[in-house]
C-alpha cells in the first residue's frame, strides 16, 4: 500500500489538537504553557504526564513515554502508523495525499472506500426512517418500552429498515452504486428467481461501527410476530467480520481508557441501556462468545475486562470460554453478576426514572464487585453440583481442582480453597493435598508444576543515577542551545549508558534548535530520549555552571569504568586514569553548591 506524503503527515500534526486527543484518556490541567495530568500509560497518583500544545508532543517524566499526536494514537489505540494518520485526518478534516502506488492496490482501496460510503449512506437512511416514517411507529414504541431515550438512540444511529422489498436496492442504484456493490456491502441478496431484494426489512437496525466510527455492517431485530430469525446480521465480508468487532467500541474506547476497564455485555440494547445509565465503557459481543480478536481489541485500551453477560447457563458457559480465550493475554478477566438474574437492558428498563436510577446504581455496584473468572468458575461448579452425596462432592472437587491448580500461588487462591472446603464440608488440608497431587499429575515428568505467570507490570522502569544525569544534561543542552552545543561537541557515546543514548546525542548535535522536527519513527528508544529531553527542557534550569557540573560527573563515570575494566583484566589501572579521576573529583567538589547549614 502506498504511503502518505510527508506534507500530508505534517498537515495532520498541525491540525490535530493534541490536548483534545490526549484529554480523552486523562484529565489535563493547564500549567503555564503546558498541560499536566496522570499518565495514561502507567499507574500513578501524582501527575507527571506533560503535554506541550505549542510543540505538539507529550512526555511522561515517570515512565518516559513520549511522542507526538500520531504516536499517541498509535500507542493508545493499537494502530499502525498509517491507520493513526488516517484516523486523525478524518477527525480533524485533513485531506491526505498519497505517493504513487500499485494500480491494483489503488483500485482495491477505492472499492473499499465506495463500500464504506454506501454503508454510511444506508445507515443515515435507516436512522431517518426510524424517526420520520409512520411505518416505524411500532419500532419507536418498542424502543420506548425498553426505556431507551431518543438521545442515546440517535447517538448510536439506531434506525429502521422499511418493509418494502427494494427501498435500499433502488435508492443505492439511484445514488450510483451497482447491484454488485450493494451485495458486497451485505445490503441486498439474490432471490430464488434470480433478482435481488433488500436483506433487512421491517426490522430495527443497529449500525455496527469500527473504532474509527466507520460502518462495517448491521444487526437487525425483527418486530413482526413470527418473523425469523429474531436477529439478522450482515453477512461476513471484506469489511465486516463479526468476531473482529465490538458493538459500541467507537463510543466506548475513550471511556474504557479513562475507567481503566471495559464492560462486555451481550446485545445491542444492553449497550444502549448501559451508556444511557452512564456506564460509557460498555461494549457488546453481539450474542457470540468473545473471540481472541475482540479481546485483543479491548487489550489495546485496558488490562481489565468485566464480563456482564446473561446469568443463564449459556452466559456462564460464555464466560468460561472467555477465560480460555484470554489464556496468555495480558488482561484480567472478571465477572459481574447482574442483579435479579437479568441482562443489563432488562434491569434498566423500568419506566419510572427513580426506579431506573436505582437499578443503574445496583448495576454499578455489581460491576465494582466483579470477581475473577476462576472464582466465578468454581462457584458455578459448586452451584450445579449435587452436594448431598459424597460422590457428588468428589465430582465437584475434581472439577474445581482443575481451576485451582491453574491459579498462581496467591491469597486469592488460598481463600478460594477455603471456600471450596467449606462448601463441600471437607478438611482444607484434604483439598490442599488433592491440589498437590493434581499439580504433579499435570506437570511434565521430572519437573515441578510452575505457577501461572503474573500479568506483566506496567510500572515504569526506574532510571539509574547515570541515566538520570545524562538525560538531565541533554535536556539542559536543548534548553540553552548556545552553551549546549559546546557540551554536545565534548560528549561522546562512550560517556553515555546505552547505544540509544548515543544515537540521541548524534541526533541532537544536528537538530538542537528543533529536536523534534523529522524525528525518525523507526528508532523508538532514541526518540523517547530526545522527546524526554525536549520536555524536560521546558522546566529544567540551564546554566553554564550546571551543564559543566553534569558533564564533569559523566566524565568521572567514564574514567571510573575504564579503571574498573583495567582491574578486571588483572592489572593495575594506569596512573594517568587515577590522576584524572582525582582531578575530576576535586573539580566536582568545587563546582557543587554547598548545602545550607
Amino acid at each position: 500500500m502506498s504511503r502518505f506524503t510527508a506534507e500530508s503527515i505534517e498537515r495532520v500534526k498541525d491540525a490535530a489538537d493534541i490536548v483534545e486527543v490526549v484529554g480523552a484518556y486523562t484529565d489535563l490541567r493547564r500549567s503555564g504553557e503546558r498541560y499536566m495530568g496522570l499518565c495514561p500509560f502507567h499507574e500513578e497518583r501524582t501527575p507527571s504526564f506533560s503535554v506541550s500544545p505549542s510543540r505538539g508532543f507529550y512526555h511522561c517524566f515517570g515512565c518516559e513515554a513520549g511522542g507526538d499526536v500520531i504516536s499517541f494514537v498509535q500507542e493508545k489505540e493499537g494502530l499502525a502508523f498509517a491507520e493513526a494518520v488516517e484516523r486523525l485526518a478524518d477527525r480533524f478534516g485533513v485531506e491526505l495525499e498519497r505517493e504513487r502506488e500499485d494500480p491494483r492496490a489503488e483500485e482495491q482501496r477505492r472499492r473499499r472506500a465506495r463500500l464504506r460510503d454506501l454503508l454510511e449512506r444506508t445507515a443515515e437512511f435507516y436512522a431517518s426512517y426510524l424517526w420520520d416514517s409512520r411505518e416505524a411507529a411500532k419500532a419507536r414504541e418498542y424502543l420506548a418500552s425498553r426505556s431507551l431515550g431518543e438521545e442515546v438512540l440517535r447517538e448510536f444511529g439506531v434506525g429502521y429498515a422499511p418493509s418494502a422489498w427494494d427501498r435500499v436496492l433502488v435508492g443505492g442504484q439511484r445514488a450510483g452504486f451497482s447491484v454488485a456493490e450493494l451485495a458486497a456491502a451485505g445490503l441486498v441478496q439474490r432471490g430464488r428467481s434470480g433478482g435481488h431484494y433488500d436483506r433487512f426489512r421491517a426490522r430495527i437496525v443497529f449500525p455496527v461501527r469500527d473504532e474509527r466510527g466507520r460502518v462495517q455492517g448491521f444487526g437487525a431485530r425483527a418486530l413482526r410476530e413470527g418473523q425469523q430469525p429474531k436477529y439478522l446480521n450482515s453477512p461476513e465480508s471484506e469489511l465486516y467480520r463479526k468476531g473482529r468487532t465490538l458493538y459500541g467500541i467507537q463510543l466506548a474506547r475513550a471511556a474504557i481508557a479513562k475507567a481503566r476497564r471495559a464492560v462486555v455485555v451481550e446485545g445491542y440494547t444492553d449497550v444502549l441501556a448501559a451508556h444511557q445509565a452512564g456506564i460509557r465503557e460498555a461494549v457488546a459481543v453481539m450474542g457470540t462468545a468473545i473471540t481472541p480478536d475482540q479481546l485483543g481489541l479491548l487489550a489495546k485500551h485496558t488490562d481489565e475486562i468485566v464480563l456482564a453477560l446473561d446469568a443463564d447457563r449459556a452466559g456462564r458457559d460464555a464466560m468460561l470460554r472467555a477465560q480460555r480465550v484470554a489464556s496468555g493475554k495480558r488482561v484480567r478477566l472478571r465477572v459481574a453478576t447482574v442483579p435479579d438474574g437479568k441482562d443489563p437492558a432488562e434491569l434498566l428498563a423500568a419506566a419510572e426514572p427513580a426506579v431506573r436510577a436505582a437499578a443503574a446504581e445496583r448495576l454499578r455496584e455489581a460491576l465494582a464487585d466483579a470477581v475473577d473468572v476462576p472464582a466465578f468458575h468454581v462457584r458455578a461448579v459448586l452451584a450445579d453440583a449435587d452436594l448431598s452425596t459424597a460422590a457428588g462432592r468428589d465430582r465437584a472437587l475434581d472439577v474445581a481442582l482443575e481451576v485451582l491448580v491453574a491459579m498462581p500461588d496467591s491469597i486469592s487462591r488460598d481463600e478460594l480453597v477455603r471456600e471450596v472446603a467449606d462448601r463441600l464440608d471437607a478438611d482444607p488440608a484434604l483439598v490442599a493435598r488433592r491440589m498437590s497431587a493434581a499439580g504433579r499429575a499435570a506437570a511434565p515428568e521430572g519437573r515441578a508444576p510452575a505457577p501461572q505467570a503474573e500479568a506483566a507490570s506496567r510500572a515504569p522502569r526506574p532510571l539509574s543515577a547515570s541515566e538520570r544525569r545524562e538525560r538531565l544534561l541533554l535536556a539542559m543542552c536543548v534548553a540553552a542551545p548556545v552553551e549546549g552545543r559546546k557540551i554536545l561537541e565534548r560528549l561522546t557515546p562512550e560517556h553515555l549508558s546505552s547505544p540509544a543514548a548515543g544515537r540521541a546525542l548524534e541526533w541532537l548535535r544536528s537538530h538542537l534548535e528543533d529536536p523534534l522536527a523529522g524525528l525518525p519513527r523507526d528508532d523508538g528508544e532514541m526518540a523517547e530520549i530526545v522527546i524526554g529531553a525536549a520536555a524536560a527542557a521546558e522546566r529544567e534550569p540551564a546554566t553554564a555552571e550546571a551543564m559543566q557540573l553534569a558533564f564533569l560527573q559523566l566524565e568521572k563515570g567514564l574514567i571510573e569504568r575504564r579503571i574498573s575494566a583495567a582491574e578486571r583484566e588483572g592489572g593495575d589501572p594506569p596512573v594517568e586514569l587515577q590522576r584524572r579521576r582525582a582531578e575530576l573529583a576535586e573539580r566536582i567538589a568545587r563546582a557543587e553548591p554547598t548545602p545550607a547549614a
